[in-house]
């Protein structure tokens, strides 16, 4: 099921209102979907390279507004739809271990962990189950989405096909190393 999920996907990339899908797909995956929009991004942005901050945005947008789903789902339906998504994706474990992580880092857990390929809808629905701060919730997602999806079109922009195999095969490590950036980058500013 899931390659017939993946092959839509591709077929989606391709198609006219190729668009409306990649925000579809960003909406939807940050709460209940099981494939990441990256499959739908990297295609995209081969295909017109001069569009990738276009693709790159509504992508992370999309993802965002996806995630105040996640949210809400976390926050009211904790004990029924939540249960059952996390569930359906073999993250109930996940879950039990996100909470002291989110209570000792805030924020910094939910950029790092949302710009890594760790499932986003783990990280939505979490965040409303805990009940953590929606300004903050939507500040870290901000972050985290926007640095992974940029990272991902301006690679491609820059570097076309060749980075592809790349980027689809190490995303974990790339996001990382992004985020090891950043966080450097603020403990340096902190400490100036």
């Amino acid at each position: 099921m899931l390659q017939q999920t993946y092959d839509w996907m591709m077929e989606k990339a391709a198609h006219r209102h190729a668009l409306w899908w990649l925000a579809a797909i960003s909406f939807i995956e940050s709460s209940v979907f099981p494939i990441p929009p990256d499959i739908m991004l990297i295609p995209m942005v081969l295909a017109a390279p001069t569009r990738w901050f276009r693709l790159a945005l509504v992508c992370t947008l999309s993802s965002v507004a996806g995630g105040f789903l996640g949210y809400a789902i976390g926050y009211y339906f904790m004990d029924t739809v939540g249960q059952v998504i996390l569930a359906a994706f073999h993250l109930t474990d996940k879950f039990a271990a996100f909470k002291p992580l989110v209570d000792q880092y805030g924020v910094w857990v939910i950029i790092v962990k949302g710009a890594t390929p760790i499932p986003y809808k783990l990280i939505t629905i979490a965040a409303g189950a805990f009940h953590f701060d929606l300004p903050h919730f939507t500040f870290a997602s901000v972050i985290a989405r926007g640095m992974r999806f940029f990272l991902v079109a301006a690679l491609l922009w820059q570097f076309g096909t060749p980075i592809r195999d790349f980027v689809e095969k190490r995303l974990k490590l790339v996001t990382t190393a992004l985020v090891l950036l950043l966080v450097g980058g603020f403990a340096v500013l902190k400490f100036l």
